[in-house]
């Protein structure tokens, strides 16, 4: 008995995980096609109401997004964060008077520690720091897209817009932490099992951010996120190199090629262990110069590279690691 719910439940857990890789690389596309495919069809009503719609709610993600957030309560995170597993360890207390901006790192193939940890209530975020609500931003241009954006939105996904995180740390009260994987699709690229590296050195944008608002800094470090897919890295100058920065450069995201465990799509069952940092303190500068973006953008990066340190071991990595900041 034991050894068929033992079965059941690892089912369970590879069905939910591989719905959540199908979805983020086919979903998007997909409602694309079918709103495309229903305007041919008997069906056209539907879509023409539905752009409409969407014209009048365009601002909608910008403005915070939906309030209810009950994708984030679905049974399937649960199981797609036993599928690594994956965990959400606190080094620090967050004030719920305030506002943060956490960064994570490493990007990975698809973010799966932030998108779980920070996107879903299956880590326990909300019991783990009370007061605090995390809002995980993601790329702007997905929220464009028919269909796919109020799904987006359902979870709590927020557009990583300039518009977005002031209405998140302005307009929103207090106790709000704003995720942005600040690497990026450039740092997708660089994803790959034993390689930790962070690109961060010319990314100043969030720092700004956090000045203008007067919100404070959180490095948040997901130890197993590059492990969980083995990607073909091409060779920087190389014909494939330069045509997946062009993709990057005209779309915003990088086509990576990448394989998992079972039937390439289905990730390595590794754990991913994502730890949040200590605040860093920062005042508000509604205009805020130079000197004061590259100071707190060191201490920011002089945290990472700490917390890196601190937890490499615990979470797995030998104490020969060292964290390449790029």
């Amino acid at each position: 008995m034991t050894k068929e719910k033992t079965q059941w439940k690892a089912f369970l857990e590879a069905v939910s995980t591989l719905q959540w890789v199908l979805s983020f690389l086919f979903l998007g596309v997909g409602c694309i096609f079918l709103s495309v495919y229903l305007m041919f069809t008997s069906l056209w009503p539907l879509p023409t109401l539905y752009f409409i719609w969407l014209v009048i709610d365009w601002q909608t993600p910008e403005r915070g997004g939906m309030k209810a957030r009950f994708v984030r309560k679905w049974s399937v995170w649960e199981h797609m964060r036993d599928f690594f597993p994956i965990k959400l360890v606190k080094t620090a207390e967050l004030n719920p008077n305030k506002n943060y901006i956490l960064g994570c790192h490493p990007h990975g193939i698809m973010s799966a520690g932030a998108f779980t940890c920070f996107s879903t209530e299956s880590c326990g975020f909300t019991e783990l720091f009370p007061g605090v609500r995390a809002s995980l931003a993601i790329l702007a241009g997905l929220f464009r897209i028919p269909f796919f954006r109020e799904y987006a939105m359902c979870t709590g996904l927020y557009p990583v817009s300039k518009q977005s995180l002031a209405h998140l740390l302005s307009k929103s009260g207090k106790g709000n932490a704003v995720v942005i994987v600040i690497g990026g699709a450039a740092e997708s690229l660089a994803s790959s099992p034993g390689v930790n590296t962070v690109v961060v050195k010319q990314r100043k944008g969030f720092v700004r951010v956090a000045l203008e608002f007067g919100a404070d800094l959180v490095p948040v470090y997901s130890f197993g996120e590059n492990e969980i897919f083995k990607q073909v890295i091409f060779k920087e100058g190389s014909l494939s190199r330069r045509l997946q920065d062009l993709f990057k450069k005209i779309m915003g995201f990088a086509p990576c090629l990448f394989i998992g465990e079972h039937m390439a799509f289905l990730p390595y069952r590794t754990p991913i262990t994502t730890v949040v940092g200590s605040p860093i303190s920062v005042p508000k500068r509604v205009l805020p110069t130079e000197e004061e973006v590259d100071h707190y953008h060191r201490l920011y990066m002089d945290g990472l590279s700490n917390l890196f340190h601190e937890h490499k071991v615990s979470c797995g990595l030998s104490e020969s690691h060292k964290l390449q900041i790029i």
